[in-house]
This record gives C-alpha cells, sequence and structure tokens, in this order.
C-alpha cells in the first residue's frame, strides 16, 4: 500500500487557494517524509452556494503539479480529479503530456465526469452530455499520445490529419477515473488502470451526485465486481485502486495509531493499493508538521 498526500482544500467561500500555506513546502515535506504521490483537485468555477455549503477552491491541477514536479525528485503526481468533459480532449491531452514530460514521467491522470451544474454553465459545456464528452476524450487521449497522424470527429470539433507532440514520457499516461456510479465503473472497468471511489455514506454520495460506499466491505465488494468486469473485458493488467482515508488527519498527534493501522490494513484486504490522506488546516506550520507526524507514524 502506498500514500499520497492531498494538499489542503480551503472550505467556504471567504478562504483563499493557498491558505494552509506553501505548496513548495508541503509537497517537499510529504517526499521527504515518506509519501508517494502528491495530488490536487479541479473546481474552475466554483458556485457561492456550493461553497457556503462547504465546498472548496482549488488551483489549477495542471499549473500546480507542474510546479510541484520542478520541487521533487520522486513524488508521484495525481489529479484528484481534473473534470474531462470540462475541456476540449486536445488541451487536456496536451497539458497532460506536457506535465508527464517535464516531470519525467510522473503523471496519473485522475479524471472525472464532474457533478456541478453551475461549473458547467459557467463553462458552457451541456452537463447533459458530459457521459458522451468523457468518452470522447477517453478515445482522442492515447491518439493524441501516440504522436502519430489521427483523425476524429467529436460532437463539437472535428480534427482532420493532426500530429501532436510531445510524446508523454509514459505509454500509455495511466487514468484513473472517479466516480462510485455505473458508468464510472463501466469506464474503468474497460478502459482505465485506476479507479478513485468516493468512500462515504449518503450526505457524501448527496453533495458529489453519486452512489454511496460507507463501509469498507461494500468498497471492497465494488472493487471485486470491477477487477472482474475488467477481467470480463479481456483486460490482463492490474486495476489499481485510491481510496480517501480521513480518519488519521484530524490531529497532528494522530491519536490512536493502532486503531487506524488496522483500518488502513482492512483497506489493504479491501483491495485498496493508494490511500489519500489530507490534514483541514489553514495554519502552514501545522500541515507540515502533520506531514512529518504521519511520515513518522506510518511510513517510517
Amino acid at each position: 500500500m502506498r500514500f499520497m498526500f492531498h494538499y489542503p482544500e480551503t472550505v467556504g467561500p471567504d478562504g483563499d487557494v493557498l491558505d494552509a500555506g506553501s505548496l513548495r513546502a508541503a509537497a517537499v515535506a510529504a517526499e521527504h517524509h515518506g509519501f508517494d504521490g502528491f495530488s490536487l483537485s479541479e473546481h474552475p468555477a466554483p458556485g457561492a452556494a456550493w461553497l457556503a455549503s462547504g465546498g472548496h477552491q482549488a488551483l489549477d491541477p495542471f499549473v500546480a503539479l507542474g510546479y510541484v514536479a520542478a520541487a521533487t525528485e520522486r513524488l508521484r503526481l495525481f489529479t484528484y480529479l481534473a473534470v474531462a468533459p470540462y475541456r476540449n480532449p486536445f488541451l487536456l491531452a496536451k497539458a497532460a503530456a506536457t506535465l508527464d514530460k517535464l516531470s519525467e514521467g510522473r503523471l496519473t491522470l485522475g479524471l472525472g465526469a464532474g457533478y456541478q451544474k453551475s461549473e458547467f454553465y459557467a463553462l458552457g459545456v451541456d452537463v447533459k452530455e458530459r457521459g458522451a464528452l468523457f468518452d470522447e476524450a477517453l478515445d482522442v487521449l492515447p491518439l493524441h499520445w501516440s504522436g502519430e497522424p489521427f483523425s476524429y470527429r467529436g460532437r463539437h470539433f472535428s480534427a482532420r490529419d493532426v500530429i501532436a507532440r510531445p510524446r508523454p514520457v509514459q505509454d500509455p499516461i495511466p487514468i484513473w477515473i472517479g466516480g462510485n456510479a455505473a458508468p464510472s465503473r463501466r469506464r474503468v472497468a474497460q478502459r482505465a488502470q485506476g479507479w478513485m471511489p468516493m468512500v462515504g455514506g449518503g450526505d457524501l454520495a448527496t453533495s458529489a451526485g453519486t452512489a454511496p460506499l460507507a463501509t469498507v466491505t461494500e468498497l471492497a465488494e465494488a472493487i471485486a465486481e470491477v477487477r472482474e468486469q475488467a477481467a470480463a473485458a479481456g483486460r490482463a493488467e492490474h486495476i489499481d485502486v485510491a481510496a480517501s482515508y480521513q480518519g488519521a488527519g484530524t490531529t497532528t498527534r494522530l491519536l490512536e495509531p493502532d486503531r487506524h493501522r488496522e483500518v488502513l490494513a482492512e483497506l489493504e484486504t479491501a483491495g485498496v493499493g493508494w490511500v489519500v490522506i489530507s490534514h483541514r488546516s489553514n495554519d502552514s506550520t501545522a500541515i507540515v508538521e502533520f506531514i512529518e507526524a504521519f511520515g513518522s507514524t506510518y511510513l517510517a
């Protein structure tokens, strides 16, 4: 099992995106104290009502992860998640290929279909088309990254005999897909290298517009089902899984570490290969202290 640190998200309408402190300091500390990955999410135009009810701001993940790449040497870089339908797939592919090239092959491209209608409206994207646009992106990404000539006609574009460079270092860049609903699981099983389910009960599922996965048992069943679907589709490659765990992230003192180790062991048995850890604080000193404490307690 490996661990990624998710840069803390500023919650509410009044905060800014770097209230938790230096992105560089957090990334360098995460690498130094044993984390294997670093992740950022995406919300280009969050609605005020969503922010007031617990939503959060976010940096542009591709720009920010490029900065993280320059500050670190081995950390895996995750978009957790970028919303595929928000972008023309050629722009998405170019951003991902550029980041993978500059980081010497450290990107994992986490993608989601999106759920905030207000953001779709702000970006001029029809939320009813999000599934079809997501599938178009999954078609175009490997074609773009091949560096070879190709043509593709989408709903709102027509590419004719184009060649896109640079080729990414990885062939291909791993694509992990988020979301619990049946279409997300189907895309994972048929077309992705990993799954990023949202673990939580009804409140989380309602706010994110997805099916609940409230217990480790439910998560284990879902992971097994996705991997069985992948095998049925003729895929032999391993489908990795990343799941968020907030239990150990409430204090820099990391109370009851043995209890948290038990839960982490349960997640590993369920089929989780990566655990996403964060620490909700607007104190930059506390963030670095938490990373150090978590690393010395669980990753040493």
